[in-house]
């Protein structure tokens, strides 16, 4: 499982935060990785650097092996809980997903 990192200008970027998130997403989808062969992460702050909640957003955005991709998309006052909550989110479409597929 690949996991690709875009942002937009008004996030700092840098090796150890992409390392840090790298892992989270991984710990926590590894038990997809055998069907993710993807994972695109999109990082943006909303308002640029005025004053605000909530205006981090992450999407994720999961390419699955012979499926069409989909995405998922979180917003929170930090880049840590926005990818939080993007991943919980994908997990549990991921689950369901996957569900389906097995009732077919």
């Amino acid at each position: 499982m690949t996991i690709q990192f875009n942002t937009d200008k008004n996030v700092a970027s840098n090796e150890r935060t992409a390392n840090y998130l790298s892992s989270m997403i991984s710990d926590s989808l590894d038990r997809f990785s055998e069907h993710i062969t993807r994972i695109e992460v999109h990082l943006s702050d909303e308002n640029s650097s005025k004053e605000g909640g909530d205006d981090k957003r992450c999407v994720l955005e999961a390419r699955m092996e012979g499926k069409k991709p989909f995405a998922v998309t979180n917003n929170a006052d930090t880049i840590e809980k926005a990818v939080s909550g993007a991943i919980d989110k994908l997990t549990t479409t991921l689950e369901k997903n996957l569900e389906r597929q097995r009732s077919y």
